[in-house]
Order: C-alpha cells, then sequence, then structure tokens
C-alpha cells in the first residue's frame, strides 16, 4: 500500500521516525517526509540516511499552517510528534496540552483539508487510567483524535495506536543503565516491583503497519507484549555485561509514575476485537442523545479485567535478556563495542 506513495512522520526525528526510515526507504515508497522543529537533527538524518526519497520540514505541530503546508501532497500520516518525558511534563503540563491535544487537532485539521487517505495517531498505555499530566494529555489526544475521525469525510481514515514501554527508545531507561553499567555508576532504580510492557521499536513499527492496514475511523489498536519488573530489567542488564554484583541505589517512585501501566481499561476490554497478536478498540458511536447513556448500560463490566503490566506474560531474566538482543546495539554492547543506542 506505500508503493510510490508519499508519507508523513510528524515528530520525525525521534526513535520512532528512525526506526520507520530503516524499514521504508530501500522499498518502493515514493517520498518520506519529515516534519519537526529541531533543525540540527533534521541535519543529522539527512547525513545519515543520505536519500533523495526523504524530505524535510521544519514546523510546529502548535502552529496549523506550518502542519497544513507539509501534509499538501501526503497519502499517509504517522503523527508521532508529542512531549513526551512524565517529569516534564507534570512541571509544565500546559505545554503537553499544546503540543500533544492541540497540535493533534492541528494535524487531524490539515489532514481532512488535504485529504490525506490515512492518519495514524501513536499514543501511550499511560493514556489509560491517567494519574500524571503526560498520560492525561494523551488521553485527550485519543478523545481528539475519535472525535475528529466522526467528521472526516469519506476520504480521510483517522485511527490510532497505543503501546507501552519502547526499549531503547529516546530517553527510555535501558540506554541509562547501559551507560551506568560502563561507568562504573550505581544503577538508579525507583521501584524494583515496577512492571512495564516490553516492546522493541520494530514491534511499534509492526503495529502501525497493522493499524494501517486493518483501521477504521476512530479505532485504537494495542499489540500484546510482554512485561517485566524493574528488577528483572536491571538483573538482564547486570547479567549480559557481566556485572552481576553491580551496585543499585533504590531512589524511589517519581513524579507521576505507577506501579504497573494499562494497555487497555475494563471498559475498552468489554469491546476490544481479539485479533490475535493484536486488540482493536471500537470507537463509541453514541451520540449527545443522553437517554442512551441512561437505558443502556454495561451490565458485564464487573466480569472484565483491564490489560496490564501486571497481568500479561511476565518475563523472566532469561525472557528479557532474549529480547534485549533483539536491540540493534545490544550484540555490540556484549561484545565489548563501545557504541550507543543513538549510534546503532
Amino acid at each position: 500500500m506505500f508503493k510510490r506513495k508519499t508519507v508523513l512522520i510528524t515528530g520525525g526525528t525521534g526513535s520512532f521516525g528512525n526506526a520507520v526510515l530503516k524499514r521504508f526507504l530501500d522499498t518502493d515508497i515514493g517520498e518520506v517526509r519529515i516534519f519537526s522543529r529541531d533543525e540540527k537533527k533534521q541535519d543529522d538524518m539527512r547525513k545519515r540516511f543520505s536519500s533523495p526519497k526523504l524530505k524535510f520540514y521544519i514546523g510546529d505541530v502548535r502552529d496549523y499552517q506550518s502542519i497544513l503546508n507539509a501534509t499538501r501532497g501526503v497519502d499517509y500520516i504517522y503523527h508521532a510528534a508529542a512531549l513526551k518525558q512524565v517529569p516534564s511534563c507534570e512541571f509544565h503540563p500546559m505545554e503537553a496540552v499544546k503540543t500533544n491535544v492541540l497540535g493533534t487537532e492541528n494535524v487531524l485539521e490539515a489532514a481532512i483539508q488535504n485529504q490525506v487517505k490515512r492518519v495514524v495517531c501513536l499514543s501511550t498505555d499511560k493514556a489509560v487510567y491517567p494519574i500524571n499530566a503526560m498520560g492525561i494529555s494523551k488521553a485527550m489526544m485519543e478523545k481528539v483524535m475519535v472525535a475528529k475521525s466522526r467528521n472526516a469525510g469519506e476520504h480521510t481514515v483517522i485511527c490510532g495506536t497505543r503501546y507501552g514501554n519502547v526499549m531503547a527508545s529516546r530517553g527510555s531507561v535501558i540506554p541509562l543503565f547501559v551507560e551506568q553499567i560502563r561507568a562504573g555508576q550505581p544503577l538508579t532504580l525507583t521501584n524494583p516491583n515496577m512492571t512495564r510492557f516490553m516492546m522493541t521499536l520494530a514491534d511499534a513499527v509492526d503495529l502501525v503497519l497493522y493499524a494501517f492496514e486493518h483501521g477504521n475511523n476512530g479505532d485504537i489498536f494495542v499489540q500484546k507484549a510482554p512485561a517485566a519488573t524493574i528488577e528483572t530489567l536491571t538483573q538482564s542488564l547486570t547479567g549480559l555485561l557481566n556485572k552481576p554484583e553491580h551496585p543499585i541505589n533504590l531512589i524511589g517512585t517519581r513524579h507521576g509514575e505507577k506501579l504497573y501501566e494499562a494497555l487497555l481499561s475494563r471498559e475498552e476490554m468489554l469491546c476490544a476485537e481479539d485479533m490475535g497478536g493484536y486488540y482493536r478498540v471500537p470507537p463509541d458511536l453514541r451520540d449527545l442523545n443522553y437517554s442512551k447513556y441512561i437505558d443502556q448500560g454495561q451490565t458485564k463490566l464487573a466480569e472484565v479485567e483491564d490489560y496490564n503490566s501486571h497481568n500479561t506474560e511476565r518475563l523472566d531474566v532469561a525472557g528479557m535478556q532474549k529480547l534485549l538482543m533483539k536491540l540493534t546495539f545490544m550484540p555490540a554492547i556484549v561484545a565489548g563495542e563501545h557504541i550507543s543506542a543513538e549510534e546503532a
């Protein structure tokens, strides 16, 4: 479906955008547009990939005109631009609103105006039962996505994906732990019993491609994923790097962190369609006829459990190490090479 098509990636200089380029640039895709506000990262990406199929657009999703211009002639959009760091969003919640909520509305309105065929918005497990500003802004982003999809017209399909911790993505804990081990510094561990879903960047790209192929307006897709405790993750890393006795510094839970994350709420599990390796959550298509909310309740809700990192498949150390070795930079690091996740 991407043959000779033009794809736009918002926030395209991030980890997800780089993973998409590695997957697509050597195919028969027509053009990939990178839309972001960081000219340095765009220049680094331009030099790294050096492809005539790759085009760069400086702009900000907060600025409707800039995204409107960038979406002209585009067939598909991956909307990955977001403020994602929990602590920074806690201290600057309105910045999260401006990018994650209002920026998403700008992207979707521009897509509708320019008759983009398909848009996939990338969300996070933190949008389910959100307790922090980042999760709340992403939950609102999903509501904006569903609302816009209702009036997208016949030319544009808008759907979303939701995934948990993407291993070794920019700002994630695995590269931090690796650097702390190699530098001989104690591992800064929040809570050893904390669980997180574990996905590779390749899994994240697969999920978005699945949504592109199967999504209808307002759908949210979730990939079934294993989880691990933070303690298992640290034991796996120290074992792979032959530092089993590496010191650990327990620093406690940070601003806005949960003990575990959920990918689907109980309410969503009630209507979710099991598609094998994925769940599809259709949109709630009830309108503002409020009698429906009163007369048509959910009698089976009490029998349903949410899908979270405590009740999904739990990885042990061996399973976590096997997953870690799928990361592009881990085999080199285990072999003793001084390479970073960014360089890989």
